[in-house]
């Protein structure tokens, strides 16, 4: 592990951990988040854990009433279900995630987008020997959580669904790195980040070799809750009980973005801004029946939105 990810600086350490993110996205797109250097991504949720923290990230505003991790379904519609209801998007969007809450943060029943998430196989157009092998034995290898699967099962399902579907969104949730820091196991939480970087990195070189899709794709990452930094143990828990765990972080990567890398003169940002944001990467004004966070301009070319 100290061979793998250890260096005497931070910058070196986290180009180490995450190569990705601090050679490809840091020079042709952009990083927020980084607290230390003054640039401020906050929840505006008061509660700062994941059913809460993603639905304000995909509705655009905090319902205090989404304040536990139930499988409730979502009685606010998301940006998901707002892009599928567009003309020429039905059937163009989809959701691949390891915990399965997301049937219900995305309210898969009312909105009619396929979300698949958790112990649930894929079925494709025209399922090939890898997706079989994957349905297959993700039943077959012990899990150590009940409501989340591994991620590399998350990711290669999503891969499968874009070459076979070309979804026009597509959400991916990856979960590991919480599970591992939940647990205190802080190697595999490494090594989890480590293997996070790599499939971004695969869904981003895909898309740039795929003619639907090159100079035409941008990828829009974030995380639904900070994690405690102020005593040795607390990065493992978060919530409104542990002190820094709203700080968030953004990273983002695509033609209508200006390459300025880890943004530090950012006006303040919060998570209920990302919604509004993916509907104008799409070219909509995203709204709902409650005001939504503003579109993050600075991400944009053309700031006149």
């Amino acid at each position: 592990m100290v061979k793998d990810y250890w260096a005497d600086t931070p910058q070196t350490r986290r180009e180490k951990l995450m190569p990705f993110f601090w050679s490809t996205i840091n020079t042709e797109g952009q990083l927020y988040g980084n607290v230390r250097k003054g640039s401020v991504v906050t929840l505006a949720n008061p509660y700062w854990f994941s059913y809460p923290g993603y639905s304000e990230m995909l509705v655009g505003y905090v319902d205090l009433t989404r304040d536990s991790n139930d499988k409730e379904n979502n009685p606010n519609i998301t940006v998901l279900e707002y892009i599928h209801n567009q003309p020429g998007f039905h059937g163009k969007v989809a959701a691949f995630c390891s915990w399965d809450v997301f049937d219900f943060i995305i309210n898969e029943k009312r909105s009619g987008i396929l979300v698949n998430s958790g112990m649930e196989p894929f079925v494709g157009k025209y399922n090939g020997s890898k997706i079989g092998l994957l349905n297959e034995i993700m039943f077959q290898i012990p899990v150590p959580w009940k409501s989340v699967r591994y991620d590399a099962i998350t990711h290669h399902f999503a891969m499968d669904y874009l070459e076979q579907y070309k979804p026009k969104l597509l959400f991916i949730a990856y979960d590991e790195t919480d599970e591992y820091a939940h647990e205190g196991k802080y190697d595999k939480y490494l090594i989890a980040a480590h293997r996070l970087d790599k499939y971004v990195a695969e869904l981003w070189n895909w898309t740039q070799k795929n003619y639907q899709y090159k100079n035409k794709t941008t990828i829009l990452i974030s995380t639904d809750h900070g994690r405690g930094h102020e005593t040795i143990d607390a990065w493992r828990n978060h919530g409104s009980s542990v002190a820094s765990a709203e700080n968030v972080w953004m990273a983002v990567l695509g033609p209508d973005t200006p390459p300025r890398g880890e943004v530090l003169d950012n006006e303040p940002m919060t998570s209920s801004q990302v919604a509004a944001t993916i509907g104008a990467f799409l070219g909509f004004e995203y709204s709902s029946e409650k005001p939504v966070g503003p579109v993050m301009n600075s991400m944009f070319y053309d700031t006149k939105r």
